[in-house]
């Protein structure tokens, strides 16, 4: 993200730091011959061929393009062996709800699939159905639509004896109908179009590999509306989705619930962005057992008194029955940074970049994470939970678990009040043995600052306009001695740093992101060539070059 700027890039660098957010995206998709998003004529999703009003499915699923703005007017299902697939560039617009339960929202079903493979210079965009992508939509509006909700036949750990009786709610908003099959969060209902996973009592068996299709360069705003309270629907919502989906290079802005939640499955997921949202970044729950690199996580600042949740918020299951498999993702070179709150209200009741608790297991490693009150927020007291273990004593080599299943290591923790807490708000003093652990064995580092980053953000909630820029990158790069390096396995990427950007070379939030249009983290710089960023390199980019030569760049 730091370079060593020669001549032509400080020139550039000038050119785009004069061009205002507002102009930052009205050109959408102009790279691959869209027309201006303002130019658009407007389709109801309800109004396309083969959408069915009584089931809510598109029947013969849906193709998208950019010459079209589409309003997602209603829950829009995509069934079993049907296809929507949306074009690069295309932008999709969530109507806001009437009432909390006619939120709406774009679910693929169990055997359905979404292709929604956009590119860096034609990302594809859901969004607030009155945001004009001219950059001035305020980040404060969260909770406008639904989300995405995608539903697979991966792994998970439901049991209707731990989670029924049937069509009774869980604690937090979602049905068990039966073992292996639940209903997805925000839906309260058992509409078999809302269910994952596949029903093991009738003899159907997971499939890891399942399909659910391609999410790349997609970016979801404003997302998050309330169903039923404690249960909004997430910006993308992933129900035993499927190692053989592909996910990489998502965008998840103010959304109100948390930016991605997994509810069991094996989905794999690289490149990812969350920004602003209310509550938790990354949540797993229900036996998620997939990987996940290079994920950059910002909350926004703590002036308004906004909400804000935790980084990572980790579950095996949420019924205390100690459910298998347990969750155990495999997570390398995350960034978060979190705003310093420290009030807790009744939905966000977590402030901890880590936070670890009903009896999860997992691996995070190379990671920086700032400005949280907690580093890692261990859950030790078992209360009623079956087993009497924790996710504390998956962690601790000293509790006599034995399973140490839960590994947090070679991290950074950069101005958290307490870097490792345990039970809710540090109700449970760490041991000296404890903080041996997490300094010494598992390579921890807690700073108070580090060179070149910087945490603190200014950004105007109403107005989007920044007035404090962070900068995300360590500089020099966080050593990686001693360390576990991301492996060779055809996901995963080598690299020998700490937290989710490179020292050096181009970021791969430069181009497309909403944190590039926005100028959140220095060092996003837009394609060098495009200089007055209108998605094309042409003649006039040329002219506005051409009369910056010879000046001093100092």
């Amino acid at each position: 993200m730091k370079t060593t700027m020669t001549k032509l890039a400080a020139i550039v660098a000038l050119a785009v730091a004069g061009i205002s957010t507002s102009q930052a995206q009205t050109n959408l998709g102009a790279a691959c011959g869209c027309p201006s998003v303002a130019s658009r004529p407007t389709v109801l999703m309800s109004a396309l061929p083969g959408y069915n009003a009584t089931t809510g499915e598109l029947d013969n699923g849906a193709v998208l393009n950019c010459a079209t703005t589409y309003v997602l007017d209603t829950k829009i299902y995509v069934p079993s062996g049907k296809t929507i697939s949306i074009a690069p560039g295309t932008v999709i617009k969530g109507r806001i709800a009437g009432t909390a339960a006619n939120a709406t929202a774009l679910i693929i079903e169990r055997g359905g699939k979404i292709i929604a493979d956009g590119s860096a210079d034609c990302p594809i965009v859901f969004t607030a159905e009155a945001d004009l992508l001219d950059g001035a939509y305020p980040i404060a509006n969260k909770g406008q639509w639904g989300g995405l909700v995608m539903l697979g036949k991966a792994t998970n750990n439901l049991t209707l004896a731990a989670n029924g009786p049937f069509q009774a709610l869980v604690g937090d908003g979602r049905l068990c109908v039966a073992n292996g099959l639940g209903t997805i969060e925000g839906f309260a209902s058992s509409n078999s179009k809302d269910q994952f996973g596949v029903n093991l009592s009738l003899g159907e068996t997971f499939d890891d590999n399942d399909n659910s299709g391609i999410l790349r360069y997609v970016s979801v705003r404003f997302s998050g509306a309330n169903l039923v309270v404690g249960s909004e629907i997430n910006g993308i919502s992933l129900g035993s989705v499927g190692r053989g989906t592909i996910i990489e290079h998502v965008d998840i802005i103010s959304c109100a619930d948390d930016g991605i939640e997994f509810f069991g499955g094996t989905v794999n997921i690289k490149y990812c962005s969350l920004m602003f949202g209310n509550d938790d970044m990354f949540d797993w729950d229900d036996g998620y057992s997939g990987k996940v690199q290079f994920v950059f996580g910002l909350k926004t600042d703590n002036t308004a008194s906004v909400d804000a949740d935790n980084g990572f918020e980790m579950d095996a299951d949420d019924q205390k029955s100690n459910l298998l498999p347990r969750s155990h993702p495999v997570i390398y070179n995350v960034t978060m940074i979190g705003n310093s709150k420290t009030a807790l209200t009744s939905d966000n009741s977590g402030l901890a970049a880590i936070e670890a608790k009903e009896y999860t297991e997992g691996e995070i490693y190379n990671s920086v994470f700032a400005n949280f009150r907690y580093g890692l927020n261990l859950i030790k007291a078992t209360g009623t939970r079956t087993g009497g273990f924790e996710a504390y004593h998956n962690w601790s080599t000293a509790s006599g678990n034995g399973s140490s299943a839960l590994k947090i290591k070679c991290n950074t923790f950069v101005g958290t009040t307490v870097a490792l807490a345990l039970d809710k708000n540090n109700a449970t003093a760490a041991s000296a043995t404890d903080l041996t652990q997490f300094n010494t064995t598992d390579l921890n580092v807690t700073a108070a600052t580090i060179p070149g980053f910087s945490f603190n953000l200014g950004i105007n909630n109403t107005t989007n306009a920044i007035t404090t820029q962070i900068d995300a990158v360590p500089t020099p790069a966080l050593s990686t001695t001693g360390c576990p390096v991301a492996p060779v396995d055809g996901f995963f990427v080598p690299a020998s740093y700490r937290g989710a950007f490179a020292s050096s070379g181009k970021s791969w939030l430069s181009d497309w992101s909403y944190a590039a249009a926005l100028a959140v983290t220095a060092g996003l710089q837009p394609c060098p060539t495009d200089i007055n960023q209108d998605g094309i390199t042409d003649n006039i980019d040329f002219l506005q070059l051409l009369g910056q030569f010879n000046l001093n760049c100092n």
